[in-house]
């Protein structure tokens, strides 16, 4: 069951124009402190890139590279779909 979003009331629009009014100084944010430690962040937990999976013959140098960069011979897909991208982005800049 879908939820449906309501329409703002005049009195939640003129309180969040008044926080959008606001320096970032002047916000106070004594009860949610900035959080500085990082070390247990998790990468891709809330948005993950839809996949496809296919067979994809390339040159076994080609694989070999990448498996010899990556650290344990783990992720090398991953890298070799992160050069395909870049190579991909730098195509679309023409």
């Amino acid at each position: 069951m879908k939820k449906e979003i309501s329409k703002l009331t005049g009195d939640q629009r003129a309180e969040l124009a008044a926080l959008e009014a606001l320096s970032d100084d002047e916000i106070n944010t004594t009860d949610v402190p900035e959080l500085l430690d990082w070390s247990d962040a998790r990468r891709g937990v809330f948005y993950r890139p839809v996949k496809q999976q296919i067979t994809l013959r390339l040159d076994a140098d080609v694989v070999a590279w990448f498996k010899t960069h990556a650290p344990d011979g783990r992720g090398y897909q991953t890298d070799i779909n992160r050069a395909l991208r870049e190579h991909v982005q730098r195509m679309e800049a023409q």
